[in-house]
């Protein structure tokens, strides 16, 4: 059984994927592996289905025979939430792990996934937060969805539980009374509401959609852009680990990269307006997260501004996604590695 190191014992948790095997961030996995061995710490990459009562049973990285190795650990002195399916997460084995783990007083973070809409409450009750937020509605009905349309003329409906800009939708009024319905591989026109909503009403309530007022982007040669900003925590609160730009191509509804976005570099765009939106919500989203939630370590947010130079948080994401920036990327494994110190009490 794997005990007998001088630095952090760090336990990286997954889930297992239909086919058997291990799902979750190979690389990042890795990279976190090679930095903690040189920190005198290791890592391993585990299931709650493979906890015991005193160890687990887990797989590690071994750089010098650039293979994953099984074997039995104990319980490590932190864990790092990295479960990438809500499903698995939500689950009773999960739920039960995540208490052992409260009872042998062992940290960990990320807590959760974010149900979108329950986001929105959170930071709405916040005074500094409520300031960048879109008007935002979970959908209930037909009625609530016709008058938050009316209202804005143009809104996005989100699944409340997605990432990725899955299963974003725009719906735009197209004259008096007519509405024009767009996704990322669809376009739809409808001669009126009612219309709309009898195709796609049971599925809007199926999933959970939610409904947020649309805002009119700044462009960047023709092309509105978003921020993708991340962030980690630490002894002094929250602080930026990055920034990158995310513009839109082939489609506007979202500027995410597998949806035919491109990635811009921050310093073309960057502003000290810009600089100073972006310092003084990091701290706020990360406080307001960990009171809600339990703590977050580290979070990403989409930000943006519109034309008028109103800046807005569209979403917060707390598994944050690799980002192609390899600075950020580099910047993200030191700031985690030091946060798994200071946590579980190995910072010099």
């Amino acid at each position: 059984m794997k005990t007998n190191h001088p630095g952090p014992l760090v336990g990286i948790l997954s889930a297992r994927k239909a086919d058997g095997s291990i799902a979750g961030n190979g690389p990042l996995f890795i990279a976190l592996q090679k930095k903690l061995i040189s920190l005198d710490g290791i890592s391993f990459v585990f299931i709650p289905e493979d906890a015991g009562k005193d160890h687990i049973m887990g797989y590690t990285f071994l750089p010098e025979q650039n293979h994953w190795k099984k074997e039995k650990f104990r319980y490590p002195d932190i864990v790092y939430n990295r479960i990438p399916f809500r499903k698995s997460e939500q689950s009773e084995q999960c739920q039960q792990f995540f208490t052992i783990l409260k009872e042998k007083n062992i940290p960990y973070f990320n807590p959760c996934f974010i149900d979108k809409f329950e986001l929105y409450e959170v930071f709405k009750k916040q005074p500094f937060l409520k300031t960048f937020l879109p008007e935002t509605i979970r959908i209930h009905g037909k009625k609530d969805l016709f008058i938050f349309q009316k209202k804005h003329k143009g809104i996005y409906l989100k699944p409340a539980q997605s990432s990725k800009g899955e299963g974003i939708l725009r719906l735009k009024l197209n004259g008096a009374a007519s509405l024009q319905l767009e996704g990322i591989h669809q376009h739809e026109l409808f001669k009126s509401f009612d219309h709309f909503w009898e195709k796609h009403g049971v599925e809007l309530l199926a999933k959970n959609y939610l409904a947020q007022a649309e805002i009119i982007s700044a462009k960047y040669m023709g092309n509105r852009f978003d921020f993708r900003i991340l962030a980690h925590g630490g002894d002094g609160g929250y602080t930026v680990t990055g920034v990158g730009i995310r513009q839109s191509q082939t489609q506007d509804i979202t500027t995410h990269l597998p949806s035919g976005g491109r990635l811009l570099p921050y310093e073309i765009l960057q502003t000290k307006e810009h600089d100073r939106f972006i310092e003084a919500i990091v701290p706020e989203i990360g406080m307001a997260l960990s009171d809600r939630f339990g703590y977050f370590g580290e979070f990403s947010i989409d930000a943006g501004v519109s034309m008028t130079g109103q800046y807005y948080i569209y979403e917060v994401n707390s598994k944050p996604m690799r980002f192609d920036e390899v600075e950020i990327e580099e910047r993200k494994i030191e700031q985690l590695c030091r946060i798994f110190l200071q946590l579980s009490d190995y910072e010099n």
